[in-house]
């Protein structure tokens, strides 16, 4: 995600556009296109709660967080935002929940790690 200020419009996307690819992050989905666990995310007063969901439910989330969904590709979710309403902090919120998402060979790695 990325967000700019600038004196038009074309100016900020620019900006924005530049700011949102160096923030890239990798998303774990599954075979149902749905995350693999349910995770939290946090960005201020914001909360989100993300579910995974079975096959053909489609993306249940509000505002900022329906659109961070769909642009990952996730097709098959249950999310919830908590505490403010703000657009933006509900944003960065779904997507510090989607960058804690594990798999579970990244899991077995560190559990490898942690034994010897």
């Amino acid at each position: 995600m990325g967000v700019a200020k600038a004196d038009d419009v074309v100016n900020a996307f620019k900006k924005a556009k530049t700011d949102g690819r160096k923030n890239l992050i990798k998303i774990p989905i599954t075979k149902s296109l749905t995350i693999p666990h349910r995770v939290t995310g946090d960005f201020g007063a914001c909360k989100i709660i993300m579910r995974p969901s079975i096959e053909g439910s489609g993306v249940i989330a509000g505002g900022a967080v329906r659109t961070v969904l769909e642009v990952a590709g996730i097709k098959n979710v249950i999310a919830k935002q908590l505490g403010s309403d703000n657009l933006l902090n509900n944003a960065r919120a779904s997507i510090c929940a989607l960058d804690n998402l594990t798999t579970k060979s990244q899991v077995s790695k560190k559990r490898d790690l942690n034994l010897n």
